[in-house]
């Protein structure tokens, strides 16, 4: 049950304040759940690690094997309602062990996220009793596989678009489905395919579940990929494939529906699932630069090299932040549903609905930031880090694929922002009042006023405050100037959407290290408050550079000198941190421990 009552609301972050109270943090899981957490970590370093240079080679076979154990161990069934032969464990539990699941091989990883979230979940969120009954227990246990085919050779983002038809048979049995679905994952090793396809002329997509060995289904040919190489990815083609109508997924046309929350499952939980593997590099890189010897020492005594380990563990911190943050907020939402009387499976979609935004700035935050951490692994590792004998070049190729898949982030950066604007218009977060304040701040005389600083994070809260105004400054003006209109200026809405995602990530670090000072000190707590303090650096910069881009692309004169003098008010440092002196700090306190643990 929800004890959350200061629970924000999807987006709400943006015009209210969080206290460290109300945050979930890494540090908060239960004993229940570092058990799980051990269960998870130690079946990747015994079953997958000592097989990554095997898992390289498109041994699909063994990944299908390591499946089965995860189903044996009953990590597949974590999310699975107890009724349907699952663990039935909440929101937080499921992302921990996605996340724990998913660091040493992104081909695990991906077969793994495909299976327990858009393959399983729609049944177990739209299916009929009958159908959870027959098909949720062997989901659960492994004995079967799922798989999920949406995209097409020209339908990706633009999901319902599909070309793929269905029709009802002449004796209203079955549905007949006829077309190509690309990109499928698992669909090698698949033994049930959740499968959309437009009947007739209807204006949506609609889902089927469609059993493997159909007469008229066949597959393609393993693609050869740049990464998650023993993933299984083939296309999937239907030649008049007869489905019976009981296995009709939700309701006729609400296809793109069930699509829509797929994704965004898939989206909190592709975040999640680029977490160990952001802490495996680091860790890597950190015993790498220590035994590596150059000029007579290690190379972990170079300056060079201790900013992109520090870089690196800033990333990581903030990504976990960022993470659990949201998934508690889901899981709470869930369980406030349920207490008001909902249904389970309604609950936890609306639960997850709530959190569409958050869930998008996470798979774009993290999946750039796991992708930026290993080409620095590269980097630390020299020429060696482009051998495949080493570790780094594999995480580096399957980090890659995150930022296509789930929708690319160019995609989701832009959803972001429309969504954020869909629920203002609903009523759902006022964005008109703080965007008038702004406004009216711009043209009032800026206070000179020295500030104290005494309390812990007291300039850090002044900044992220000022931040948000930033972002009220540069999505308000371009709001009022182009209305409706603009969705045409993507640009625009990207830059906008980044200074989101920046206020998100760096305001769920920030509270992650109160929350640490608040309950074990500020000594227990240092590092973090360092972490937190580069973080917020960097994410200033990047504020800077994206309202910049912003505000000259459609503003002049006054009114654009008027907005950049803002701009250099709501980014502005009294007292700025010594970067250099707080990246060597992280860096020789990350040697000391030789792996990351924050």
């Amino acid at each position: 049950m929800s004890t959350n009552n200061n629970r924000l609301v999807g987006g709400e972050f943006l015009v209210k304040d969080l206290t460290w109270e109300n945050i979930f943090t890494h540090e908060d899981f239960s004993e229940e759940q570092r058990m799980i957490l051990e269960s998870a970590r130690e079946f990747i370093d015994k079953e997958v690690v000592p097989h990554k240079h095997q898992i390289e080679k498109k041994d699909y076979a063994l990944i299908q094997s390591l499946m089965r154990k995860l189903g044996e161990l009953g990590m597949l069934g974590i999310s699975v309602p107890a009724e349907y032969g699952g663990m039935g464990m909440g929101f937080v539990t499921t992302m921990m062990v996605c996340d724990y699941i998913s660091g040493a091989t992104g081909s695990l990883a991906t077969a793994y996220g495909a299976h327990t979230g858009i393959g399983t979940m729609p049944i177990s969120l739209y299916g009929t009793e009958e159908q959870k009954q027959k098909y949720l227990p062997k989901l659960a246990t492994g004995e079967w596989f799922a798989s999920y085919c949406l995209t097409e050779p020209d339908a990706g983002s633009d999901a319902n678009s599909g070309k793929t038809k269905a029709r009802l048979s002449d004796d209203g049995t079955h549905y007949i489905i006829t077309g190509q679905k690309m990109w499928i994952t698992n669909a090698g090793f698949a033994d049930l395919f959740i499968v959309f396809a437009r009947i007739d002329d209807d204006k949506n997509i609609t889902g089927f579940i469609v059993e493997k060995g159909a007469e008229g289904m066949s597959l393609g040919e393993e693609e050869d990929k740049l990464g998650i190489v023993s993933s299984s990815t083939r296309q999937v083609f239907f030649n008049e494939v007869k489905v019976p109508v009981e296995n009709l997924l939700g309701e006729r046309n609400g296809g793109f529906k069930i699509a829509m929350n797929a994704l965004n499952v898939g989206r909190i939980k592709l975040g999640a699932a680029c977490l160990d593997a952001q802490r495996r590099i680091l860790s890597n890189a950190i015993n790498y630069s220590t035994e590596r010897k150059q000029f007579g020492v290690s190379i972990n005594t170079f300056g060079a090299i201790k900013e992109k380990l520090a870089d690196m563990a800033v990333a990581a911190f903030t990504s976990e932040a960022g993470a659990y943050r949201a998934a508690k907020d889901v899981e709470d939402a869930i369980a406030d549903n349920l207490a008001a009387g909902m249904p389970h499976n309604e609950a936890e979609l609306k639960g997850i609905e709530e959190y569409a935004i958050e869930a998008s700035i996470l798979k774009v935050w993290i999946s750039d930031a796991s992708q930026v951490s290993a080409d620095l692994g590269i980097q630390i590792y020299g020429g060696m880090g482009y051998s495949k004998e080493m570790p780094m070049e594999a995480a580096w190729r399957d980090a890659r694929i995150s930022r296509i898949y789930e929708g690319t982030n160019e995609i989701n950066s832009l959803l972001c922002v429309s969504m954020l604007v869909k629920r203002a218009f609903k009523g759902k977060v006022d964005l008109m009042t703080p965007a008038m304040n702004v406004a009216n701040e711009l043209m009032s005389i800026p206070s000179f006023d020295v500030p104290d600083y005494t309390e812990l994070f007291a300039q850090e809260k002044e900044i992220i405050a000022n931040l948000k105004k930033a972002f009220f400054m540069v999505a308000g003006s371009a709001l009022q100037k182009f209305g409706a209109d603009l969705e045409q200026h993507q640009q625009l809405i990207l830059a906008a959407s980044h200074i989101m995602q920046e206020i998100y990530m760096v305001e769920s670090a920030l509270l992650r290290a109160e929350k640490l000072a608040k309950e074990k000190g500020e000594d227990a707590a240092a590092n973090a408050i360092k972490l937190v303090q580069l973080q917020l650096f960097k994410s200033v910069e990047i504020i800077k550079t994206e309202a910049t881009r912003g505000i000259v692309s459609f503003a002049e004169g006054d009114e654009q000198r008027m907005m950049l003098s803002g701009l250099r008010r709501f980014t502005r440092y009294n007292e700025y941190p010594n970067v250099v002196n707080l990246k060597t700090e992280i860096a020789d306190f990350l040697i000391a421990e030789n792996q990351y643990t924050f």
